[in-house]
């Protein structure tokens, strides 16, 4: 018995013993108790106190777990940034960590990790004094009801709203046209031969995935290497075939977590729409566009789609195009008309029977100007306000010369070089969108340098750092400032045979100003993607809408240098000067210039608009939330844009019939900019 006794007491005695550390039921961490007499008590009990204390502990309490649970931290708040509904929570955690790499060491934490967020409230109200009072706002409206619209950027939002509030539901049938990079890419070879055999990479994205930037960073030659196209054919190189994914699974993402069209399909998807009324037209950007069809036959399946779905419903398509998805919709809307190998053979009715209108979102209808320095160094602004560890970084990993040789073996980058020359882009003296200047624009032929330089459309300023001696014994620069006309110019005399050749094969940069030239352009496939020397079709029945972003600063212009032997470049911009990058209006990526078109396509009467179709344009103002790093419902940047509500609405009005509702809004300065160059 007596045995038994001592037990009890032991027990009794730990019983009293106060732990320095306490917890509550849900699992908070407690105040440190004040000093108390276990300070004084025996050691063995101590010592069983202890281990109680042991056993006890809660696993957070470790300094391995201090680690874990800071970087979970990290995690909710870049998800919270990016999706506020706590619905997407767990799904949106999944498609960020659902890595092999990492899938092993969240497994081991599976039972610590709380599976649903409210588990962790507790534990985030003893951290409220020293986070961020904003990040609390965003986990309020997570915890929201679901059933609520919580904000007109969430998901599902603008499409729940507009069905409640219009009942709108599907019309028109609709065809999405991805821009540049946008689409995923996938390789399809199975070569097994070489340094670097296809097999490895059958049916992985080496552009638009993860994958791809695990490539890149471990093989970077072979990456390049199959990415890159034939200089000489354009096309696949031997032993490489790589084509454009298919699906709405191609455009949606372009990583997991960076949605790109995910926000217009989930809309689109509240009002009736799903695969047999909607269709995701993807493309190999990479190619140029005469080539989409030679290879890939895409403009031949694109015409069939869209006859069958008018088959089997009875309605017209729009077509949505976004950056250069709009120039792939002008440049189909012209080829499927024409007559010939590799061309539509449809008719001169075909667009006014076939197609309810066109909607151009962001697009770069007449080029943007960042494709020039990406074509002669391989910069942009992206690249050159990057800290100088940053570039030299960037250098050593994927130096400029090795951007420059792979965007060259791309014939569909050329498509977006500027359209329109001194026109639309001005001259070295003058340009349309320079800000008031009445005396520079009033003395071109007077020498007045100061005022001359500052016109955005001496778009190449030189600054030499090798000066060179002419017949004369003189020294002078090695060239001269550059408009973009004459830009276009020096890419082409200073680019390899074949970049060249490819380029006058399949694209044109001018602008013609009579009917009798437009109407001669309508057998040149060369100029269907610049709607400044082909007209519309005539197709009176049909709609255009111009939905852009203004009112974000814009590459305009750029201080050149000389390369260095290094850079393996002549020019190269300038990073020593005040201004490397001159700025304007625009939505980040595409100038406002490049939206002209469509101001021209409203003007009554307009040679580009023979049928005098009905074309809308709203401008959309950029006002991002700086509490989302994708710029939430008020975005209008170049991208970021898709997942606009203002943008989201006007789709939907258009596809569900209700076009009419829409009016035309101007925000920035072009419709002003466009009465002064017309009159």
């Amino acid at each position: 018995m007596a045995p038994k006794r001592k037990q009890a007491k032991e027990k009794k005695d730990t019983k009293t013993i106060e732990v320095p550390i306490d917890y509550e039921v849900n699992g908070n961490l407690g105040e440190k108790d004040s000093q108390s007499s276990t300070e004084h008590s025996h050691h063995a009990r101590h010592k069983i106190a202890q281990s109680k204390v042991k056993l006890e502990r809660k696993l957070y309490q470790t300094r391995r777990a201090t680690f874990v649970l800071g970087a979970l931290l990290g995690l909710v708040v870049a998800v919270f940034i990016t999706a506020y509904n706590s619905d997407n929570l767990m799904s949106e955690i999944d498609k960020l960590v659902n890595l092999d790499g990492v899938n092993g060491f969240f497994d081991e934490w599976k039972d610590v990790i709380p599976v649903k967020f409210d588990a962790m409230n507790g534990f985030l109200d003893e951290w409220k004094d020293s986070l961020p009072s904003g990040f609390f706002s965003l986990l309020d409206q997570g915890k929201s009801d679901s059933n609520e619209l919580h904000g007109s950027a969430e998901s599902f939002s603008v499409g729940r709203r507009m069905k409640k509030q219009y009942n709108m539901t599907a019309k028109y049938n609709v065809v999405l046209v991805p821009g540049v990079i946008s689409t995923g890419i996938e390789s399809w070879g199975t070569s097994e031969t070489g340094d670097c055999p296809s097999i490895n990479h059958f049916r992985k994205r080496l552009w638009g995935s993860f994958y791809m930037l695990r490539t890149m960073i471990l093989d970077k030659t072979c990456w390049l290497r199959h990415i890159s196209l034939d200089p000489e054919t354009g096309l696949d190189p031997p032993g490489i075939k790589l084509r454009a994914a298919q699906g709405f699974e191609a455009a949606d993402f372009f990583v997991a977590g960076y949605w790109i069209w995910n926000k217009i399909l989930q809309n689109l998807s509240v009002i009736g729409y799903n695969p047999n009324n909607m269709l995701s037209a993807s493309y190999d950007w990479r190619l140029a566009y005469l080539d989409l069809e030679r290879r890939d036959g895409y403009f031949s399946k694109l015409k069939q789609q869209i006859e069958l779905a008018k088959k089997m419903s009875g309605q017209k398509t729009y077509l949505i195009g976004h950056s250069m998805g709009s120039q792939v919709i002008l440049y189909f809307m012209k080829w499927v008309e024409a007559s010939g190998e590799y061309y539509g053979n449809g008719g001169k009715n075909w667009c006014n029977e076939h197609l309810a209108g066109i909607i151009d979102i962001s697009g770069s209808l007449l080029g943007t100007p960042k494709t020039i320095p990406a074509l002669i160094s391989g910069e942009m602004k992206d690249t050159v306000q990057l800290n100088q560890l940053a570039i030299y970084g960037l250098e050593k990993f994927f130096s400029r010369k090795e951007r420059v040789d792979m965007l060259r073996t791309f014939g569909g980058v050329p498509s977006m070089l500027p359209r329109g020359g001194d026109f639309i882009w001005g001259n070295l003296t003058y340009a349309p969108d320079d800000p008031p200047n009445e005396l520079s624009k009033q003395n071109e032929d007077v020498d007045l340098p100061r005022k001359k330089n500052e016109s955005l459309g001496t778009f190449v300023r030189y600054r030499a750092k090798n000066l060179q001696p002419n017949t004369d014994g003189l020294m002078t620069q090695a060239m001269q400032n550059l408009t973009i006309t004459s830009s276009i110019d020096y890419i082409l005399s200073n680019s390899p045979k074949w970049f060249t050749e490819r380029v006058k094969e399949h694209y044109s940069f001018g602008i013609a100003k009579t009917k009798k030239e437009l109407q001669a352009n309508d057998k040149l496939h060369s100029k269907w993607s610049n709607p400044l020397e082909v007209a519309l079709p005539n197709a009176p029945d049909m709609k255009i809408f111009c939905f852009y972003g203004v009112g974000n600063p814009t590459e305009r212009a750029y201080t050149y240098t000389d390369g260095d032997k290094e850079s393996g470049l002549p020019l190269v911009i300038d990073l020593d000067s005040d201004d490397p990058v001159f700025l304007a209006d625009g939505d980040g990526t595409v100038s406002l210039l490049t939206h002209y078109i469509c101001h021209e396509w409203q003007k009554p009467g307009s040679i580009y608009n023979p049928g005098g179709i009905e074309t809308k344009i709203v401008e959309i103002k950029h006002e991002p939330d700086r509490f989302d790093i994708r710029g939430g419902a008020k975005t209008a940047e170049h991208v970021d844009i898709l997942g606009s509500a203002e943008l989201n609405e006007l789709i939907l009005r258009v596809v569900s019939g209700n076009e009419d509702t829409i009016n035309n809004t101007y925000v920035s300065d072009l419709r002003n900019i466009v009465q002064r160059m017309q009159g």
